[in-house]
């Protein structure tokens, strides 16, 4: 049996962001990835990290704290998460992106060109082309340069707990159905949520179980599964990511900046049915109670330069997903 100090499940970008920090502590790790190539949900993203005072805001003039993060966040919530968690991570964000920024040489920069819906400020990160692919291919490269061992096409079956339920090891399975043990003294799982498993969709979040999955298809609930086979507790398991501008028939998500500089959302019928600013994922939910679960987002020329920033909107426009016009007559021809 091969073993470790730590073994992570997942290489999308958090558990590649894990390896790198243990293997810069000194720590023997390794990665487990079930697909042959790391991508995850990372790479389906814009990959834009929020981070409350970094040199690149102090560089650019914007005063934010953790603090106001943190009312940030609990605010978008509803004050229904834990104000202790979330400072937590606030606290650490920033010097996150100076450690990926300089220490594992990320391309990182402040976005700068709108505020993301939900924030005080323009505290937004992101790799030049604004893509989670871009931000996971850097993370790759500096795993890579850092010698940090990963094994892909190794899907993660169980775990192993002690006598005292420490959980001690885990079982992989590799293409061939062989499976393979290994030795840990802690694991960290690193693989996401549970958006491609209905049953537990359907189970814990209701309200979106109708919507379009849009994600990684090994978001399949295993942390949980393992957690609560352990004996562990679940809280927050209503919160999800829901996207209420996902392209039909495209799979390309048409990014939110067009509605927070001033574009709307009409139904089929040419009605406006919400206020699209509150969010993206607040919007999903009423896009899905249209007729045909159908919306149209409408925005002008200065809306359309300003997306040319991010590769989605590229990706859209190659598509053929957006359509152009001088007048609304034209558009709807």
């Amino acid at each position: 049996m091969v073993e470790v100090d730590v073994g992570v499940v997942g290489a999308g970008a958090c558990g590649l962001c894990a390896g790198l920090a243990a293997k810069q502590a000194g720590v023997n790790t390794l990665i487990l990835e079930r697909d042959s190539t790391a991508l995850g949900t990372t790479a389906m993203s814009t990959g834009l990290i929020p981070a409350a005072g970094t040199s690149f805001q102090n560089e650019a003039g914007i005063d934010d704290s953790p603090e106001l993060f943190t009312e940030d966040v609990c605010r978008k919530s509803g004050y229904r998460t834990d104000q202790n968690v979330v400072m937590t991570i606030t606290k650490e964000s920033a010097q996150t992106i100076e450690w990926l920024a300089r220490e594992q040489q990320e391309p990182l920069s402040l976005v700068d060109s709108f505020l993301y819906p939900g924030h005080s400020v323009k505290r937004m990160h992101g790799t030049p082309n604004r893509t989670g692919a871009e931000l996971m291919g850097s993370l790759c490269n500096a795993a890579e340069r850092a010698e940090v061992e990963l094994l892909t096409d190794a899907t993660v079956s169980g775990l192993f707990a002690d006598s005292d339920g420490r959980v001690r090891g885990l079982r992989c399975t590799r293409p061939d159905g062989c499976t393979e043990d290994l030795a840990c003294r802690a694991i960290i799982l690193a693989c996401c949520g549970f958006a491609g498993n209905r049953d537990m969709v359907q189970r814990y979040i209701p309200e979106i179980e109708k919507g379009e999955f849009f994600g990684h298809p090994g978001n399949q609930g295993d942390a949980v599964i393992w957690g609560e086979a352990m004996g562990a507790a679940v809280a927050d398991m209503s919160g999800y990511q829901g996207h209420g501008g996902l392209a039909k028939g495209y799979g390309i998500p048409i990014l939110w900046p067009t509605i927070v500089e001033g574009g709307i959302q009409v139904n089929q019928r040419g009605h406006r049915f919400s206020n699209e600013a509150r969010g993206y994922s607040e919007q999903a939910v009423d896009v899905l109670e249209q007729d045909g679960a159908i919306a149209w987002t409408f925005f002008d020329k200065s809306r359309h330069q300003l997306m040319l920033e991010f590769d989605d909107y590229r990706d859209a426009l190659t598509a053929g997903a957006i359509q152009q016009g001088e007048t609304l007559e034209e558009i709807c021809d």
